[in-house]
């Protein structure tokens, strides 16, 4: 009976206690933080309001002015004086709004990212170099490489002992009369090396009518079909460790760069060869595939689940950096 009598009392205080809690005067939250702070005393160890101006008026003295407070706080040691820790100078400067860095800092300007299209060939190339390895280590030829963005076709090629504006120069006035470039009709695309960003280069281009652009600084995005074609380059099972000489290189990329033309079949472009987007047989060749495909469709059609089937569509345009609203549109499309 006292037990039952017991669970009765603690059932009715539950149930009383959140009436009372509520019929309970609250004060506002904010109201109550400030009577804290109030009531909550300064710490013993923390400097007084006249302690705080004092040393503020050390620190604004001219010999102090532009120095860091290590260098203050180490200075009055060895006069003898102490006034607080270096770290309680840095919390008055930040109270005073003195915190700063004193020393005007270089500012990195903002680059655009070059936004270019290629919808037919010889509108836009990319160029660029990159390193072979020679017979010795730290021992390096230089490939420079001409690529037509649209065809992923190698309009030129050049492999040098050095990296030079002068051979750039000379390798692209090649490429221009080999292709018939007219003044206002070719971008070059190329990112930030030096030869690259010559002034010759740049005099050579504007003389042939060419426009040039670059990436942005540390961006090899900017330049993806290159840097694509660099790693087709060196995948390939025959590319060797090293090269021993620089015939060697050049030997090696004369073979390649036939067979990346006339032979490879690009998924960039269709499957088609570089060689026939570029000098206008792409068309023929798709003809030629769908013909293929056609007859062995009508010749087995239970073998074909998904009805007549179709070779890879033509390319149409290439872009280096698209922006951002169609890059969206393709994703959703894909």
């Amino acid at each position: 009976m006292r037990t039952i009598r017991r669970a009765a009392t603690r059932a009715a205080t539950r149930a009383a206690t959140p009436a009372a809690r509520y019929r309970r005067p609250q004060r506002p939250l904010q109201l109550q933080l400030q009577l804290q702070l109030q009531l909550r005393s300064a710490p013993p160890r923390a400097l007084s309001t006249a302690e705080r101006e004092r040393v503020l008026q050390v620190l604004h003295e001219p010999r102090f002015v532009d120095l860091a407070p290590a260098e203050i706080y180490a200075t009055l040691l060895d006069e003898g004086t102490y006034r607080c820790s270096e770290r309680t100078m840095y919390r008055l400067l930040a109270a005073a709004g003195e915190v700063r860095e004193r020393r005007a800092q270089r500012r990195h300007p903002v680059y655009q990212a070059p936004e270019l299209l290629a919808t037919q060939p010889n509108e836009l190339w990319s160029w660029d170099i990159t390193k072979l390895k020679g017979p010795a280590k730290w021992n390096y030829f230089n490939l420079y490489v001409v690529l037509d963005v649209f065809s992923r076709f190698v309009v030129g090629w050049m492999v040098a002992h050095r990296e030079s504006a002068t051979l750039a120069e000379r390798l692209i006035t090649t490429c221009c009369e080999r292709q018939g470039i007219l003044p206002d009709e070719l971008t070059i695309h190329a990112d930030r090396g030096s030869a690259m960003t010559s002034k010759s280069v740049a005099l050579l281009l504007a003389d042939l009518g060419v426009t040039k652009t670059h990436s942005r600084p540390h961006v090899s995005n900017d330049n993806p079909y290159s840097e694509s074609q660099f790693k087709t380059l060196k995948y390939r099972p025959d590319f060797p460790e090293r090269f021993g000489s620089i015939q060697h290189a050049r030997s090696h990329s004369e073979v390649f760069f036939n067979w990346y033309n006339l032979e490879h079949r690009h998924s960039g472009i269709g499957l088609l060869t570089p060689f026939d987007v570029h000098h206008g047989l792409a068309e023929e060749r798709r003809n030629q595939r769908a013909a293929v495909l056609r007859a062995a469709y009508q010749a087995t059609p239970e073998r074909f689940v998904r009805l007549l089937p179709v070779p890879p569509a033509l390319p149409t345009a290439a872009w280096i950096n698209p922006p951002k609203l169609l890059a969206m549109s393709e994703d959703q499309a894909q």
